[in-house]
């Protein structure tokens, strides 16, 4: 109370806290699902950044904070939906072999990893999606459909067929003893 009246508090800042505590709590999971899904470090960064900043502004049509968290993801996964969608449009060229740089990055320190990293690349982003979603959150199939609002046969069959493309990459890359 301040000279008698109820003390006003300020519903805005009130928001940006609430916002700053959920995106705090769910910015590694983030990033790790962005990281999954567009492979590059750099740009997991930036495409869990832009979907923080497409977050926040859109904070205000959020109704339920306990929603968060599937709220967050479908904007997360179309980001780096349109990322790599961007990405194939233009012809890069890996050149990290030819650059020896630390990266700190601990998912590139393993050889299998990269097989299975350079099998998901060939993945669609609809299929890298699924997968990301359901083995590096976890998510069942109707989980990963709610996020998507897809229908749980959709998801079934892109998982299938991206199970399917990984495999044959896989086993191709043994067959040529790339695999240790």
């Amino acid at each position: 109370m301040v000279d008698g009246r109820p003390l006003e508090v300020d519903k805005t800042s009130e928001r940006g806290a609430a916002f700053l505590r959920l995106a705090n709590e769910h910015l590694d999971a983030s990033y790790r699902l962005a990281r999954a899904i567009v492979r590059d470090p750099g740009e997991a960064q930036d495409a869990t950044h832009d979907a923080f900043v497409q977050a926040w502004r859109k904070w205000s049509t959020l109704r339920d904070p306990a929603l968060f968290e599937r709220w967050f993801d479908r904007i997360l996964v179309n980001t780096c939906r349109n990322r790599l969608d961007r990405a194939s449009r233009w012809h890069l060229t890996d050149i990290s072999a030819e650059v020896v740089l630390g990266s700190g990055d601990p998912i590139s320190d393993s050889h299998e990893r990269d097989v299975i990293g350079s099998a998901i690349a060939m993945l669609t982003p609809d299929h890298r999606v699924v997968v990301a979603l359901r083995y590096y959150r976890d998510f069942t199939l109707e989980e990963i459909a709610t996020r998507l609002e897809i229908p749980v046969g959709t998801v079934q069959s892109r998982l299938h067929y991206a199970l399917k493309r990984l495999h044959a990459v896989i086993e191709a890359a043994d067959a040529k003893g790339t695999i240790r």
